[in-house]
């Protein structure tokens, strides 16, 4: 057995929640995850195959589930549970109104098919766990959601925006990341106005719309963004 293997079972199991939480999932990744070799992945894959499973393999990019078919809710660990738990109420502390009604909303979902048992800890865990910092009075932005949206859709927004110097300007923009730092979620995207990437606070952004135009998405990851602009 390969070092830190998990046992078959277990791993099948997870590579099937994997390939439907994922449009299209490579051996290598599932490789990677479970510590095995990609020719063991390509076994598990056949064996899934064999089992009745619709795996849809797209030669060079990866597996994916036949679209519409579903199985039965998984069943969360504990731990799994109340790491849940322990999001939601992390969500609960953010700036942006928008995530934290569309997190607090999926981890109700979420909750709705936890074993009996389980929703009674999963209750006193959210009394019982405590994040200091922001509260209901300090939410300063409701526009992550649009902008998420607009990054998967290749769409224009055009946001105005109050810089820390207390200028406004308004602009259109590439939306191509979205990270946080200090608390802060940071739009990164390419601006047309300034012809170069910019970071932009989205609590600083007063004013958002989606734009009907699409943009060419850009050929470039978050690391090679990191590498040439952060500094």
């Amino acid at each position: 057995m390969e070092a830190k293997e998990k046992p078959r079972l277990a791993r099948l199991t997870a590579i099937i929640t994997q390939l439907q939480s994922k449009r299209l999932v490579t051996a290598k990744y599932l490789a990677e995850k479970h510590k095995v070799s990609v020719r063991t992945i390509y076994r598990d894959i056949r064996t899934l195959e064999k089992s009745g499973i619709p795996i849809i393999t797209e030669e060079g990019k990866g597996f994916s589930i036949m679209e519409g078919y579903h199985l039965p809710p998984v069943i969360f660990t504990e731990d799994e549970a109340n790491a849940l738990i322990t999001m939601e109420l992390l969500a609960s502390k953010n700036k942006d109104q928008s995530l934290t009604d569309n997190v607090s909303s999926a981890i109700e979902k979420i909750k709705s098919i936890l074993r009996y048992s389980q929703k009674g800890n999963a209750d006193l865990l959210s009394e019982r766990v405590y994040f200091g910092g922001n509260n209901e009075l300090e939410r300063s932005s409701n526009n992550l959601m649009q902008i998420q949206s607009a990054i998967i859709h290749f769409r224009l927004l055009k946001i105005e925006y109050l810089s820390t110097e207390q200028k406004r300007t308004i602009r259109t923009v590439e939306p191509f990341a979205v990270y946080s730092n200090k608390g802060n979620f940071l739009l990164i995207a390419f601006c047309r106005l300034r012809d170069d990437f910019r970071a932009f606070r989205i609590d600083f952004i007063e004013k958002l719309s989606p734009l009907e135009e699409t943009f060419t998405a850009h050929n470039m990851t978050i690391q090679d963004y990191s590498e040439e602009y952060v500094k």
